[in-house]
């Protein structure tokens, strides 16, 4: 797999500060908001129209208690513009705090991948087997496995996210733990250890908390 990028910001470096649209309310977020403050969990995540970033949204939401109680702040970035989200999260309510970037400037800011999607990578999403979240029958090749997915989740897509996929496939999605004082001390880029089979894959809980654990000390 082959992507045009720089190297995505890793520990050590400062965390690319960022203002986007809040998802809820009118508010803007931005990563300086937290400078100080407390750390953040930082989840880069692509349009709706992804049915791996709508699971991986959904886990996300299931421990933000956990981190929260840590003093981590979780933020998730959502690659679609607000109002669509709105809407999407009015019919599945999440805890997480989240951000519109549909245009992905915050994964450009970090480096996240955007692999060229040359035939050769096309026939390999067509060879390469997921279930990343276990309620597939069976393990099935990238573009059948989001097609089941949409179908269990009963997604039909809007127009907004017709456009969306347009903008953004195939770009990866990414997670970052960030320090207080902006300094990113854990990353985890998806497809970085296993390549495509990688995809829709989320770090352990534990692992994830884990790393929350790391900003503390």
């Amino acid at each position: 797999m082959t992507a045009a990028m720089t190297q995505p910001v890793g520990p050590g470096q400062p965390a690319p500060d960022f203002s986007l649209p809040a998802v809820a309310g009118s508010d803007t977020i931005s990563l300086a908001d937290y400078r100080g403050r407390s750390p953040v969990f930082l989840a880069l995540m692509l349009g709706l129209w992804c049915p791996f970033c709508r699971r991986q949204l959904a886990q996300l939401s299931g421990f933000e208690g956990k981190l929260k109680a840590l003093g981590v702040e979780s933020l998730a970035v959502v690659a679609t513009d607000p109002e669509n989200a709105r809407m999407y999260f009015k019919f599945r309510p999440t805890r997480l705090r989240l951000a519109s970037d549909p245009f992905l400037s915050t994964h450009r800011a970090f480096g996240v991948p955007k692999p060229e999607p040359t035939p050769e990578m096309l026939e390999e999403m067509g060879q390469t087997v997921v279930n990343p979240f276990g309620d597939l029958p069976h393990p099935m090749p990238l573009p059948e496995a989001g097609k089941a997915m949409d179908k269990m989740d009963g997604f039909v897509p809007t127009a907004s996210d017709q456009g969306d996929v347009e903008r953004q496939w195939p770009q990866l999605k990414a997670l970052f733990m960030i320090d207080r004082e902006g300094i990113v001390r854990w990353a985890n880029i998806e497809c970085q250890d296993e390549g495509l089979a990688g995809i829709g894959k989320l770090p352990s809980e534990d692992a994830i908390i884990d790393a929350a654990r790391t900003l503390l000390h």
